[in-house]
């Protein structure tokens, strides 16, 4: 059984910074980062292939970056300037080349002051 386990959300006031954590069981050739707010269909924050290639939404570019040690199987998200709209739960991803996706079980970020 593969799991992804998050770690590293909690509350931050805007502007502040926390960087996010996910440790896979396996190995995945796509790791990402989505997130959901209360009332909001959850949505692409940020994705690495096992090769570096990176893809952002336009809602966080400049301000969050995504990375990965494969060596580690862990896909880590540093989040930076972060405003009170980016409070959600986020959850980690990883995509094989067949097969359906893996879920973390989530890890929530509030931005508040």
């Amino acid at each position: 059984q593969v799991q992804l386990v998050e770690s590293g959300g909690g509350l931050v006031q805007p502007g502040g910074s926390l960087r996010l954590s996910c440790a896979a069981s396996g190995s995945f050739y796509v790791m990402g980062w989505y997130r959901q707010a209360p009332g909001k269909q959850r949505e692409l924050v940020a994705a690495i292939t096992s090769g570096g290639n990176t893809n952002y939404a336009d809602f966080v570019k400049g301000r969050f970056t995504i990375s990965r040690d494969n060596a580690k199987n862990t896909v880590y998200l540093q989040m930076n300037s972060l405003k009170p709209e980016d409070t959600a739960v986020y959850y980690c991803n990883g995509k094989r080349s067949v097969g359906m996706p893996y879920w973390g079980q989530g890890t929530q970020v509030t931005v508040s002051s």
